[in-house]
């Protein structure tokens, strides 16, 4: 996609929604951290429903630590491999009282050593934590990348590299939840909506559908 064209792709995306937001819910960035962390292999909703009941009673890492492993657990059990999730939460924990008092820190290498924490999640957390302008692939904006040819890779940190340099400076900012929400309503991995979307002259994808 030609430099023009990924000027008016990003245009579109926020003619249609200025302001993006995430969709798991939060208290603030410690929560944040644990919500995207839980959110792994599992739907936006769920980690929602889960962490409801979760995030009155949580708000620190020593909150959680007073809260233990079988406790998050009984909180978290609907959501896939709740298990080794709970395990790295409490780690987690731990290495935020221990390293950071308590504090999670706006720093990707320090984040990236939590347990349960890759560089996916810390890029999140930063981006709508701290307005980082960071892009963070999942498999919702790996599809998009490559479909549209806005950043063609074949893996995510490729694809993640491609991006920052071909989404526009203005844009930046919230270019990751507008790849992400474009991905999970309108081009879809199985069946993209293609007459409902913005962007569709502007794809390169081939087997496009109306």
């Amino acid at each position: 996609m030609n430099k023009a064209n990924r000027e008016e792709f990003f245009r579109r995306l926020w003619e249609d929604n200025p302001e993006p937001k995430g969709e798991l819910n939060y208290t603030n960035p410690y929560t944040l951290l644990v919500a995207v962390a839980l959110s792994a292999q599992a739907t936006d909703i769920g980690v929602n429903k889960a962490t409801e009941k979760l995030f009155q009673i949580v708000s620190t890492p020593q909150d959680m630590l007073d809260l233990g492993e079988a406790g998050l657990k009984e909180h978290i059990k609907t959501i896939g491999l709740y298990n080794s999730k709970a395990k790295n939460v409490i780690k987690a924990a731990q290495m935020l009282v221990d390293n950071h008092e308590g504090i999670v820190p706006n720093n990707q290498a320090a984040l990236e050593k939590l347990p349960g924490v890759g560089r996916k999640t810390a890029n999140v957390v930063r981006n709508i934590a701290w307005a980082v302008p960071t892009i963070a692939v999942d498999t919702h904006i790996f599809r998009v990348g490559n479909r549209t040819g806005l950043a063609k890779g074949k893996t995510p940190l490729e694809v993640e590299k491609k991006l920052i340099k071909a989404v526009p400076k203005t844009y930046m900012l919230h270019a990751h939840h507008w790849l992400i929400l474009h991905g999970r309503y309108i081009c879809k991995a199985r069946k993209p909506e293609c007459g409902q979307c913005k962007v569709y002259d502007l794809c390169a994808y081939k087997a496009k559908t109306v």
